[in-house]
């Protein structure tokens, strides 16, 4: 059901002209080929997804249609109006909302007076409601959680857009949005489809791709492989298209987590979590679900002392853990990797051996303290083999890998100083399915080896393949303990909304007394 498309344009249907047309498209970078020969077309009215791993050329690709790349010499790009929202999302940290929703316009027809701030923040705040945005339009973009600067960027790209004749591109726009936001923002773009534009949609979340596309080209080692209509894909097609091989989904049976207590949580309390009590033994593996707003993108970074908590304790090992203080956790074996790595994850501008190695530098030490390099080269190469680093370049930039890859090397950087406690927010977001895979083996190697993992993700699939068992948070606090052989996707969506009001008895009637 493949159909090789190499060389040609991709998969395009017969009718009007393309609204973007690539032709033999190539783009090298020293030592890499990221695109090889691409060719795709995008009508009137199309939603065509891109999928493949990390390191594919799928954002290359984007940077290439923005500008932020120059293409090899001999390609073809043919566009009408182009319309954004990258991975990245392009946003000034330090200025609001509504200040980046300005970021690109046109000067209103006041000139230099002073603008009407009460209707800009009214027209921000219509703005982010269109996609689920429930925050404050004032507020730096820089203190907002990833999910509130998603629907930032996507608001942004949004307004003033006029569809026909136009061409939207979405490279990962839904990486940290949850499920009612993820419908609204398909509803948006279904509707510039309607209108006469074509979309060119890009998403790691393959049921995504099932639900919105007329079509996809899965591109693999920056060469289109693979292209299918609607009609012909399935999940098992688009797996086999980007691996190239049959994955398989199935997790390996873990050993029973131990009767130790490796992590004992009492009572914390922060400006979003109220009084939440949780245990993890060692070897256990923990889910944390729930809805945007719950308290779940929180959780694990108020346990890490990375967020201010205004109660509670942290116990490890039978060792209390000072408050807001992530060192003291790092001293007690506690290790953190966040949900937005580039911000807080890593260095980017540092190599992967840095990364790899800058948490705990002690050991590599000689005496006087000088770095043993042999003994850094050593220890990163057997991570690099362990992690299956793609390409495996040690010495190159963090910033140059590919999503998963970067993902990888994070993951890495903790676990090679055995922690007693791993706290993963969003472990696999932005992360292709061959990175998700190797993602899960981390963390299964991980709890066989004796560590307690506690996994906070909106990926509900994901916590049913990996955790022992799971949390649902809900208004800051815990709703719901569910063991394995109890949750499913519906049982934790259903324990994430509120329970609903019980009817009041229907009096009995009187009148035929």
């Amino acid at each position: 059901m493949l159909d090789d498309a190499r060389g040609s344009a991709a998969g395009s249907p017969p009718g009007d002209a393309a609204l973007l047309r690539i032709a033999g498209l190539s783009k090298s970078f020293p030592g890499l080929k990221a695109l090889d020969d691409v060719s795709l077309e995008i009508r009137s009215g199309e939603v065509v997804s891109i999928v493949g791993q990390n390191g594919s050329g799928k954002s290359t690709l984007v940077k290439v249609l923005a500008g932020v790349y120059a293409a090899d010499s001999g390609g073809v790009i043919e566009h009408g109006d182009l319309r954004f929202i990258h991975q990245d999302l392009g946003l000034v940290a330090t200025l609001s909302t509504i200040e980046n929703l300005d970021i690109g316009r046109r000067a209103p027809a006041w000139g230099l007076r002073p603008s009407p701030r009460r209707s800009e923040r009214q027209a921000a705040e219509q703005a982010v409601r269109r996609f689920g945005g429930d925050f404050d339009v004032r507020t730096p973009v820089g203190r907002l959680s990833a999910a509130e600067r998603t629907i930032v960027a996507i608001s942004r790209a949004m307004r003033d857009w006029s569809p026909p004749d136009g061409v939207l591109v979405l490279d990962e726009p839904t990486a940290a949005l949850g499920g009612e936001e993820v419908g609204r923002l398909f509803e948006a773009v279904r509707r510039v489809a309607e209108q006469g534009a074509g979309v060119l949609f890009i998403s790691h979340r393959l049921d995504e791709v099932l639900g919105l596309s007329d079509r996809v080209i899965a591109l693999r080692d920056g060469r289109v492989v693979a292209t299918g209509d609607a009609g012909q894909v399935d999940h098992d097609w688009l797996v086999n298209a980007i691996a190239g091989r049959v994955l398989s989904t199935h997790r390996p049976h873990r050993q029973p987590p131990g009767a130790d207590v490796a992590l004992r949580v009492e009572k914390l309390s922060t400006d979003v979590l109220h009084d939440v009590d949780l245990r993890l033994r060692t070897g256990e593996v923990v889910g944390v679900s729930g809805l945007l707003g719950s308290g779940r993108e929180q959780l694990a970074e108020a346990i890490f002392g990375a967020t201010r908590r205004h109660g509670g304790s942290i116990v490890v090992s039978e060792r209390t853990v000072p408050a807001d203080q992530p060192r003291a956790s790092i001293d007690n074996g506690v290790a953190f990797v966040p949900a937005d790595r580039a911000r807080y994850g890593a260095v980017m501008s540092l190599t992967a051996r840095e990364n790899l190695t800058l948490p705990q530098l002690r050991s590599l030490r000689r005496t006087f303290g000088r770095l043993d390099r042999a003994a850094e080269n050593r220890e990163t190469r057997e991570w690099v083999d362990r992690v299956e680093l793609h390409p495996a370049l040690p010495d190159r930039p963090l910033r140059l890998f590919s999503g998963g890859n970067q993902q990888k090397v994070v993951m890495a950087r903790w676990l090679r100083i055995m922690p007693k406690v791993l706290l993963l927010d969003e472990p696999t977001q932005g992360v292709d399915v061959g990175a998700k895979a190797a993602i899960y083996d981390l963390i299964d190697t991980a709890a066989a080896a004796g560590t307690a993992v506690l996994v906070a993700s909106s990926d509900a699939a994901e916590l049913l393949s990996i955790c022992d068992r799971v949390l649902v948070l809900r208004h800051g606090r815990v709703a719901a303990e569910l063991p394995r052989d109890e949750f499913s996707e519906a049982r934790l969506l259903s324990e994430s909304f509120d329970p609903a009001p019980s009817s009041p008895p229907i009096p009995l009637s009187t009148s035929s007394r």
